[in-house]
């Protein structure tokens, strides 16, 4: 009887994990791409949240479908953690003032 309750329990975590996939995809695809670096910034802090959820699943386990669906996401969590400060930074970088560049010794003389 207990083997069927974590079978259930396991089919409907599966279930849940392959439906925000899709959602995911859906969600993102309809975003204008000029948003996709300012939504990728403010959403570093959910991501930050969704790491952290993954870990409590990954030391809450019982089994092995739910040991590696929990290393599996916290994995993936750590990519989107990582990824979102890269873009983030890279976009900061691009708002950034380029330097003036030095003038040579011999035009400052003339």
């Amino acid at each position: 009887m207990g083997d069927a309750i974590l079978h259930n329990a396991n089919l409907g975590y599966l279930t849940v994990f392959v439906l925000s996939i899709f959602v995911g995809i859906e969600v993102i695809s309809k975003v204008p791409s000029i948003l996709h670096t300012p939504l990728m910034s403010g959403s570093n802090a959910i991501h930050g949240v969704i790491l952290i959820g993954s870990m409590w699943v990954l030391g809450t386990s019982h089994s092995t479908l739910t040991e590696i669906l929990g290393f599996l996401a916290v994995i993936l969590a750590t990519l989107n953690v990582v990824g979102g400060f890269t873009v983030t930074d890279r976009m900061l970088e691009m708002f950034k003032a380029k330097p003036e560049p030095k003038k040579k010794e011999e035009e400052v003389a003339k």
